[in-house]
């Protein structure tokens, strides 16, 4: 080949590769396009200012973070379509796992509608009389019925002794839709907690 044509063959081999790669620009993605809005927990109960309680660390309630079935183990928001199928809602994405945000607001709830010191399994560096424990069971909407449901199957250990008890929280009328979900699984979820408060008492 003369020496002449290799410039136009290199200039030809990048002009086909560039028109290949704009090509693909519409079919192929580098990244998921983050959502309109991240979900939180926000606790009702009111946060009182300055110096928390204090006692000794055996006394502390330690509230471990809740076991999750696979559906809750994501960021995202169950939906139970029917008894079998599972789906996530569009554009709903929490900012943390459900378990971790559900734990915080068992701790600042306890805490505050008690009295008691309490901390989460990482504040908690030594060993405490009494623990709470669960599995959150259910945290997402239910399709069928158009409501939101939080279930969470609640373990009191306390100086040796166990003690169980189911918390469900039910939202109806919602709709499908990640804002008003979104509201009312913090709802649900405040009641659920406000319920273990009571029960768990001072």
């Amino acid at each position: 080949m003369p020496a002449t044509r290799m410039p136009r063959m290199a200039s030809l081999r990048l002009s086909i590769l560039a028109t290949a790669t704009l090509a693909l620009g519409g079919c192929i993605s580098f990244g998921e396009d983050p959502p309109p809005a991240l979900l939180t927990l926000t606790p009702s109960v009111q946060i009182a200012e300055g110096a928390g309680p204090g006692g000794e660390a055996s006394g502390v309630l330690t509230v471990r973070q809740p076991e999750v079935p696979g559906s809750l183990s994501v960021t995202r928001v169950p939906v139970q379509v029917d008894p079998s199928t599972i789906a996530y809602l569009k554009d709903a994405v929490w900012v943390d796992r459900p378990s971790k945000l559900f734990q915080n607001l068992l701790v600042t709830t306890i805490r505050e509608r008690t009295g008691r010191l309490v901390l989460d399994d990482v504040e908690s560096r030594a060993a405490s009389d009494s623990v709470l424990r669960g599995t959150l069971r259910e945290f997402g909407y239910d399709a069928r019925s158009g409501a939101v449901v939080v279930t969470y199957d609640a373990i009191r250990e306390n100086g040796g002794k166990l003690q169980t008890r189911r918390f469900t929280a039910r939202v109806p009328g919602v709709p499908a839709e990640a804002s008003p979900v979104g509201v009312a699984l913090n709802d649900a979820a405040n009641q659920v907690a406000i319920d273990v408060a009571d029960w768990i008492g001072r």
